[in-house]
């Protein structure tokens, strides 16, 4: 099993190694996962364990578990995506263009809303979150601060001043979605960090109770992103 789920109980690391062969492919229609019993073999564990982890997968819509049909992996559209876990997965599987333009799609669909939102409800902490943030990204620009972490702190802030709460709970998503694309776009452009004057716009937006303003600002900003993984897409790149 993996050592990196060292710190997990036994049937969380086996759910975790299947988990992730799942989503790497290593399993599916035409290699399905091997029984409880020979798992238990192979991974040298418990019946127990087996079991319990292959319950916690169907759970999470990667496969189920039926006696004398045994465990069939189910296709992607049953995936729960929001589920912790999958997204996990998901992120460490050196996701595919196709599955980075989604995530910059709902990025489009979320993100200006959220920032037209912040402008509205004009949560002064909320919306020093964003500040600081922001002032993070401009000291990533001199190497005083992680670039990506700082980048993703400035959108998942701008998520919870919109004051939604559902909008908050897809920060996870989000967050997600920001590692694994913001490293693509920002190779693609040749740059190491976000561009702190485009983020600034949003903010000084946000600031100035302009909602409109903000909207059109974070929506030319995750406009661009997807353009570049449409781009890259068009040109065949792997």
């Amino acid at each position: 099993m993996n050592p990196q789920n060292r710190g997990m109980n036994l049937t969380q690391q086996v759910a975790d190694t299947l988990g992730s062969a799942i989503i790497t492919g290593k399993y599916g229609e035409h290699n399905p996962v091997p029984s409880e019993a020979v798992l238990c073999e192979q991974l040298k564990v418990s019946r127990s364990a087996a079991r319990e982890a292959v319950k916690s997968l169907a759970a999470k819509g990667l496969l189920t578990s039926r006696a004398r049909q045994g465990i069939r992996v189910l296709p992607e559209s049953e995936w729960n995506l929001f589920d912790a876990d999958v997204l996990r997965w998901m992120r460490e599987s050196n996701p595919s263009l196709e599955l980075l333009r989604e995530f910059a799609e709902l990025r489009v669909a979320v993100e200006p809303q959220a920032a037209m939102l912040a402008a509205q409800r004009q949560n002064s902490e909320k919306i020093s979150q964003i500040g600081s943030a922001l002032n993070r990204m401009k000291q990533a620009e001199s190497g005083l601060d992680d670039p990506l972490e700082a980048d993703i702190a400035f959108h998942l802030s701008i998520l919870d001043a919109s004051e939604n709460r559902f909008f908050s709970q897809l920060g996870r998503i989000i967050d997600t979605t920001l590692r694994v694309s913001i490293r693509f776009t920002n190779m693609r452009t040749g740059v190491r960090a976000g561009n702190h004057h485009e983020h600034k716009q949003i903010y000084d937006a946000i600031v100035a109770n302009k909602p409109e303003e903000a909207a059109k600002n974070a929506s030319l900003l995750m406009d661009n992103a997807l353009a570049i993984i449409v781009a890259a897409l068009k040109e065949g790149v792997k």
